[in-house]
């Protein structure tokens, strides 16, 4: 087959042939394959606890004003530059790992402390917290199945160009700011009404109307002063500082297998450096986090350190994680069933993949 020749795009929606098919195929909503860990030691595990998620909001919380600050104080010169970059990764990438974690209600023990960062991240990531609130929790259910899951980030074959345009946020905030008016409007795709139940509907519009009315007042400040200061603190780090966001969240599930009911086929663990781990908090043990997604970000490590033997080997930097990810993307642009299979320790168990095997759509095209 041509190098340029792409394969045919597959039905990634949510109410199209894929889905009736993974219903009848037992992919939806189905058993997953999980890691045995005794049952004391994974209640201790899945203990909740403010301390770490305070600290650490604190430390995001402080990074932001002061980063904020220098940006202001020193606006107009080069010196605010550093100041705004600082701010853009803080406000634009790691408000993702905080309306993730919160959004599961692990982050902290006390609930309302779970809400309040959780709206505050939706907001600066420009997702609807009603909305994705339902979308995760059938990306959790039923990952990387086609017709199930709406946050598939890489649909076959994968746009490069988009790819890489996401790093710098343009076409992804116009996207999102897009399905923000959308839903203020009370408007919802079939998609979106497919894993939103009903009775939320009136919730996320309301949502979305308190998000661009934010939006429309930063607008308003922004034509008053005659600046683009407002969009600097507000909207704007979701261009300029979404990068650190796309550069961890493309790995995740990357080139490696749809339609499996296994996390070690379709997740890549990627062990990071201290500080993006702490933006992206610990989600870099990806596979971890969707085998046990009750456990707290804080535990991941610990989790890791228990069932590392019945996992693939984590890779040992994003770099190589990039270097892994972006062949096997390529080479699912023109292999039609192709996907990554990393390999498991002799002391794993055997990866999960006898509903993987029924698929007629997949060609056993493995790495």
């Amino acid at each position: 087959m041509p190098y340029d020749t792409l394969v045919e795009r597959r039905d990634y929606s949510l109410t199209g042939p894929s889905a009736a098919q993974a219903i009848e195929r037992g992919l939806a909503s189905a058993e997953w394959y999980h890691s045995d860990i005794p049952r004391k030691v994974m209640k201790e595990l899945m203990q909740r606890r403010d301390g770490p998620a305070i600290r650490d909001t604190a430390l995001w919380f402080v990074g932001l004003g002061l980063s904020a600050w220098g940006g202001i104080a020193f606006w107009g010169t080069w010196v605010c530059v550093p100041f705004w970059l600082v701010y853009g990764v803080l406000y634009g990438s790691a408000c993702d790992s905080r309306w993730h974690e919160c959004g599961h209600g692990t982050a902290f023990r006390t609930g309302w402390m779970n809400e309040v960062v959780y709206h505050i991240a939706s907001f600066m990531v420009m997702r609807n917290p009603v909305s994705w609130r339902w979308s995760h929790a059938r990306h959790h259910t039923d990952t990387i199945i086609v017709g199930r899951d709406a946050e598939i980030g890489f649909m076959h074959p994968a746009s490069i160009l988009l790819t890489v345009l996401h790093f710098v946020g343009i076409v992804d905030i116009w996207q999102w700011m897009k399905i923000l008016v959308r839903n203020a409007a009370g408007v919802f795709t079939p998609d979106e009404r497919d894993y939103i139940p009903a009775s939320e509907i009136g919730k996320a519009t309301f949502w979305a109307r308190v998000h661009v009315a934010i939006y429309a007042a930063t607008l308003i400040a922004a034509i008053w002063m005659q600046s683009i200061l407002p969009f600097m603190l507000i909207g704007g780090p979701r261009i300029y500082g979404t990068w650190h966001m796309f550069m961890t969240g493309l790995i995740q599930h990357g080139g490696l297998a749809e339609d499996v009911l296994d996390h070690r086929l379709n997740s890549r663990t990627v062990l990071m450096n201290p500080v993006s781990r702490w933006i992206y908090w610990n989600m870099n043990f990806h596979i971890e986090h969707h085998m046990f997604p009750m456990v707290p970000y804080h535990a991941l490590p610990r989790l890791h350190a228990l069932i590392k033997d019945d996992l693939p080997p984590p890779c040992p930097s994003i770099y190589a994680a990039f270097r892994e990810m972006v062949p096997a993307i390529l080479r699912q642009r023109r292999e039609k069933g192709y996907y990554l299979r990393k390999i498991l320790p002799p002391t794993a168990r055997p990866y999960r993949e006898d509903l993987h095997d029924t698929v007629p759509d997949r060609e056993g095209l493995r790495a």
